[in-house]
């Protein structure tokens, strides 16, 4: 009986521990941006669509990418928005988008690297990695020697490659913990 006991007060602790877990993972990927920035989920939102833009002005920030400092990235238009306090734009610049997108939503700055041999062979620099995506680390770097080539698109790749003066930038404002927004 002791053993059939324990073994009922096993499983309803498994139960609740799963229960927890299922509801910390819905509170964190559905927490009001005032909370800190949500993780992404695996897959886009079921009717996800990209943010509207000022077509007359392509270095606009995008509407609906949060508030507060953070890197904004665009997965359409291959283009990166550094901003500050007050929502204010510090920087925008054109990006070569990788092989390999990571989903829309809110991430953060999880490592860097100041100088690394990226997944194509490439020598790279100022490496700001914030996702991970079919099973690739994506992040911003800069080629050392200044190239901005696509990537073979036989090859999965998660390097957003940036000019070297724009590296240099991301390099200075994204740091450890910084949040990057990714949208269409």
């Amino acid at each position: 009986m002791a053993s059939s006991s324990a073994g009922i007060v096993t499983g309803l602790v498994t139960a609740a521990l799963v229960t927890i877990g299922v509801l910390a993972h819905q509170a964190s990927v559905n927490a009001p941006a005032d909370l800190g920035p949500a993780r992404a989920t695996a897959s886009p939102a079921p009717g996800a669509v990209k943010a509207p833009r000022d077509r007359r002005h392509p270095e606009a920030l995008p509407a609906g990418s949060g508030t507060g400092e953070r890197v904004v990235y665009s997965v359409d238009d291959d283009r990166v928005w550094l901003v500050g306090p007050g929502n204010k734009v510090r920087r925008t610049f054109e990006v070569t988008p990788s092989t390999v997108d990571p989903v829309p939503g809110a991430y953060t700055v999880t490592s860097r690297s100041n100088r690394v041999t990226g997944s194509d062979g490439v020598p790279v620099e100022h490496v700001v990695r914030f996702a991970s995506a079919q099973g690739v680390a994506v992040g911003f770097s800069a080629a050392v020697d200044g190239s901005t080539a696509k990537p073979d698109p036989d090859r999965r790749t998660g390097g957003i490659r940036e000019s070297r003066a724009d590296g240099d930038a991301m390099w200075e404002f994204a740091t450890i913990g910084r949040p990057v927004v990714v949208v269409r």
